[in-house]
């Protein structure tokens, strides 16, 4: 195949390996011309100083890949208002009760994650193994944190989850059934605006209401905050913990180093989330005007995407990349979290979360290990995140 020829890409949904094609792509073509799943040509960006160019360059844009015409990855499964949502979220004026609700250091939130964190994984001790950890301990860890932060039923949380299969989903063609599920999701926390139950972030947006500097905003905009966080916020933290577990159990070594001495469990977090591969796709940016990228001359109006895993396995970044190593001096450099003006707001919640969650685990279940052999792990296609159906393991 010449090296004009489109390559198809994503190249893998399997979440245990790194997919070959990156090192090659990075030692000789580190900005590649690929075919997305909605059958649109793009650069695929794979060695870390370029990807950190593009995420830190203000003329590669987020907000403009859900522009109408311009190149995709795959159909959007959410309004395209919604995609550019942190920069949506500072020009409302919400910037600042949003970080708020995201910091760790709210009060009694890290108290409530050891309590939770330790109620699930009783009830898993308790069933006795084998036990899905994805189901059973990851997913509704997560979606309980982020009820908790929007102050709304955690009871509420299996409906809200159901609507993320197919919201994060890459699809060639729009989903009839995502455009159903957000409207009810909508739906559903603009209720939450009204209802005096309503705590944590949800109340405090509507009580913005009753503030002539917030007379702007409509409820349907109060309530996509909530929609989106869930979604978002759900996904990313479950998947990476689960990912994070997948990497562990690869790394017996690590784990009996995690155990012998929990202290070291922070310093495998940055670690864990370096190596694991739980973007299933580049994060997109279209570019605003013509631009070098190396040696390429990026048209605007092209789709560039961000390949994370080839930036974070990058050996003249990350000596000996495939080795999770606790005193790597440069482990918070790692790209899992975006960067430039679309870094991730939530980082600190999101360590903190897989922090707890994994000692919580490893405290009760020091032999932690998978049920089944790991090619047996089903992993879901076409989605955002890369992740196994089910994650069995025993202790």
């Amino acid at each position: 195949m010449s090296a004009e020829t489109p390559l198809d890409f994503p190249f893998s949904w399997r979440g245990d390996q790194l997919p070959e094609e990156v090192e090659e792509l990075r030692a000789t073509t580190p900005v590649r011309r690929v075919r997305t799943i909605a059958g649109d040509e793009a650069w695929l960006v794979s060695s870390y100083e370029l990807c950190k160019q593009v995420l830190e360059d203000p003329r590669f844009s987020l907000k403009d890949t859900s522009a109408p015409g311009v190149p995709r990855q795959y159909a959007l499964t959410i309004p395209p208002e919604v995609v550019n949502n942190m920069g949506n979220i500072t020009g409302a004026g919400l910037r600042k009760a949003v970080l708020k609700a995201l910091s760790p250091k709210s009060p009694g939130l890290v108290e409530w994650l050891r309590g939770y964190a330790g109620e699930l994984v009783d009830g898993l001790v308790g069933e006795g193994a084998p036990v899905d950890l994805r189901a059973g301990f990851a997913d509704p860890y997560a979606a309980g944190l982020h009820c908790r932060i929007l102050g709304i039923p955690r009871g509420d949380a299996p409906r809200l989850m159901r609507s993320l299969d197919l919201a994060f989903m890459n699809s060639a063609c729009p989903v009839t059934g995502a455009r159903l599920n957000w409207d009810r999701d909508i739906a559903y926390m603009a209720e939450r605006l009204d209802d005096p139950a309503t705590t944590g972030l949800m109340a405090e947006l509507a009580a913005l209401r009753a503030d002539p500097d917030y007379a702007h905003l409509t409820d349907e905009m109060l309530a996509t905050v909530g929609v989106t966080m869930f979604g978002a916020g759900v996904i990313s933290t479950s998947g990476f913990l689960t990912m994070a577990l997948v990497s562990l159990i690869q790394h017996p070594e690590l784990q009996k180093e995690l155990v012998a001495d929990p202290g070291k469990i922070p310093a495998a977090v940055d670690e864990l989330l370096r190596v694991n591969l739980s973007i299933g796709d580049g994060l997109p940016r279209l570019a605003l005007e013509d631009v070098r990228l190396g040696d390429v001359e990026v048209r605007a109006g092209e789709l560039v995407l961000v390949l994370v895993e080839g930036a974070n396995f990058d050996p003249a970044v990350f000596p000996d990349p495939h080795t999770v190593d606790l005193s790597r001096a440069n482990s918070t450099a790692h790209l899992s979290f975006g960067g430039g003006r679309h870094y991730c707001p939530a980082t600190a919640l999101g360590r903190k979360h897989a922090e707890i969650g994994l000692a919580a685990l490893l405290e009760r279940m020091p032999g932690l290990r998978l049920a089944v052999p790991i090619e047996q792990l089903v992993w879901r296609t076409g989605f955002m995140k890369r992740i196994p159906e089910r994650l069995p393991a025993m202790w």
